[in-house]
């Protein structure tokens, strides 16, 4: 008897792998950065670590909070287009195994098998059939708004640790450099774990994130000198 062949693929990995990604990044990069630019006013040890724990909370409850509502919009019009598909079915039976044998017959199948592939897919599961290959919902894309909302939240704390970490153990004066320095290496090694788990290439997520925690950093550090000098 021939081993079960058994394939794992990253796309179920889609729907958390984003929203962590996300997550992370933004925390290191945008508490990173408001550290970055408290710092370069020339604020205290005190006001920075402050600035820094004010953005991990209300950043972290603001990914969780637009995760939920963005994610929960996508679960909305899934429902209303299954809901729609399922009225279908019961007052068109016919009509909906025809709609369903065109989309196979434009992927190749012959028009008599396409027929038959209808037939028995909906005699097993008619919504899921026309789900899959009708609306493009399955299990691997199906808005999940409570995972979204949790992953994101916890990686967004988990990122802007990082950096409030770095500028507790940091001089107030070096504060700047440290803390610059620090989440431009986080920035990386986030980028070539999330290219990884993904399966993408690692230097070109890896310097993607990179560039743009610099520019981020870059920004608001010039912002914040500016700032300190004026008042």
């Amino acid at each position: 008897m021939r081993p079960v062949h058994v394939e794992q693929h990253l796309i179920d990995r889609v729907g958390w792998l984003r929203a962590a990604v996300l997550g992370a990044n933004d925390g290191l990069v945008s508490t990173a950065s408001l550290i970055v630019g408290v710092a370069a006013s020339a604020a205290g040890t005190s006001e920075v670590l402050v600035a820094g724990c004010a953005g991990l909370v209300a950043g972290a409850m603001s990914m969780a909070a637009g995760e939920y509502v963005s994610v929960s919009s996508q679960a909305d019009t899934e429902k209303a287009d299954l809901a729609r598909e399922r009225r279908e079915l019961a007052d068109d039976p016919a009509g909906e195994k025809e709609e369903l044998a065109r989309i196979y017959v434009d992927r190749g199948l012959d028009r008599t098998l396409a027929l038959q592939v209808a037939e028995q897919l909906m005699a097993k599961d008619a919504l899921g059939a026309h789900a899959r290959d009708e609306l493009g919902i399955s299990d691997f894309t199906t808005a999940r708004p409570v995972q979204a909302a949790l992953t994101s939240a916890a990686t967004f704390s988990a990122g802007a640790a990082l950096p409030l970490v770095v500028a507790l153990v940091s001089p107030a004066d070096l504060a700047v450099y440290t803390v610059s320095a620090a989440s431009l290496v986080f920035l990386a090694v986030l980028g070539a774990l999330g290219a990884q788990a993904g399966g993408a290439a690692v230097p070109k997520a890896t310097a993607r994130v990179a560039f743009w925690g610099a520019l981020a950093m870059a920004v608001t550090a010039g912002i914040g000198s500016l700032v300190g000098k004026a008042v």
